[in-house]
């Protein structure tokens, strides 16, 4: 049998703000911008980190799902501002200057860079919506 040629090449993440969600990755992370699209007073931001051009994050606006009820959107809502809905893991050679970098920029810092006890050394932050993005080290 042979292994399929597989690759990740989008994550979704939502937001609720598409200015706010796009400061935060593109000017605070330095992600490019690849896609903006809107529809129905909505908007769909594809970002992804330059030389990198088939990894990409869509942020997305988190009720465009059809048939959501107004309860079930109402807790999406409220996951999400909780920042226990989504969230993503990067990762960088320079956690430190990253760290600084957002943390300059006024982004929301859940933890400072700490080595866990499972064998990374990593930092947490909540973009605009509440999502979580955790940034560990590499090598």
């Amino acid at each position: 049998m042979q292994t399929p040629d597989v690759t990740i090449h989008s994550s979704f993440l939502p937001h609720t703000d598409p200015d706010a969600s796009l400061a935060f990755f593109r000017d605070a992370l330095g992600f490019e911008v690849r896609l903006d699209v809107g529809y129905d007073g909505m908007r769909w931001i594809t970002v992804g980190p330059p030389g990198q051009p088939d990894t990409n994050i869509v942020l997305h606006p988190p009720t465009a799902t059809p048939g959501l009820t107004d309860d079930e959107k109402r807790t999406l809502l409220e996951l999400i501002a909780k920042g226990s809905y989504f969230g993503v893991n990067l990762a960088s050679r320079d956690l430190a200057g990253t760290f600084a970098a957002l943390e300059a920029s006024g982004a929301d810092v859940v933890q400072e860079p700490t080595d866990q006890p499972y064998g990374v050394r990593d930092c947490a932050f909540r973009d605009p919506a509440g999502n979580m993005i955790r940034i560990q080290q590499i090598s």
